[in-house]
């Protein structure tokens, strides 16, 4: 079924590139619940994958009230913005401003507070604890020609997840959570992590459309 998935994308890819090009040519909404958000074109489209609903899904039955919440690379920005509506103490991060801009116009029409942060990774961020950290990273072995590719690809040698890692030793958290497809070389992820004494926990498996999407808990050794 995977193959004849590939095959399917491989053949229709083109056209899609194409029409998605014409469709997301300008901001379009996405929602979730009573939660809507205008996505710019040059910002990750939660409208295309399934991560960004299984996250929002998962996160929905987690008691946020007063709990200190980090989306690393929000994107849209609806977890984060999900996240406040449940009360949460929000801080949401992003290396692309146009998305961080957004967010903060977002928050605003949602009337909710969420701390906006340009970093990196953990780079720029202060704080060094927090009760649930959200990553949707990006995972297909390619190095990005541009920020919003930056979204989709990890590096020829998937040196986001290099830097993640490493970066995570540093990081107080109970509750770090990770999705991932499978689509990308999961197995490979989970050796990198290792090496940096981390153990990535699969704790939910997803099936949206015959493809398998995986949460996985991340906890240092």
């Amino acid at each position: 079924m995977k193959n004849l998935r590939n095959f399917i994308k491989k053949c229709t890819h083109p056209f899609l590139k194409s029409g998605l090009k014409l469709y997301y040519s300008k901001p379009r909404k996405y929602c979730y619940e009573s939660i809507c958000v205008q996505v710019h074109p040059g910002v990750f489209p939660p409208h295309l994958t399934f991560s960004t609903k299984i996250l929002l899904d998962f996160i929905k039955d987690i008691e946020l009230k007063n709990k200190t919440f980090l989306e690393l690379g929000c994107g849209s920005g609806i977890i984060s913005l999900y996240a406040a509506k449940k009360n949460a103490i929000v801080t949401a991060t992003d290396i692309n401003e146009t998305a961080l801009e957004y967010l903060k116009k977002n928050a605003h029409k949602n009337n909710l507070f969420v701390t906006v942060q340009y970093s990196d990774l953990f780079e720029n961020i202060v704080n060094t604890s927090f009760d649930y950290i959200i990553i949707n990273p990006p995972y297909y072995p390619k190095k990005p020609k541009n920020i919003l590719e930056q979204a989709w690809f990890c590096g020829e040698n998937f040196e986001y997840f290099q830097k993640l890692f490493f970066q995570l030793n540093n990081i107080y958290c109970p509750n770090i959570i990770m999705i991932l497809s499978e689509d990308c070389n999961i197995n490979h992820i989970r050796m990198m992590a290792n090496e940096q004494k981390i153990n990535l926990n699969q704790i939910k498996t997803q099936k949206v459309l015959h493809e398998l999407n995986y949460i996985f808990e991340v906890k240092k050794q």
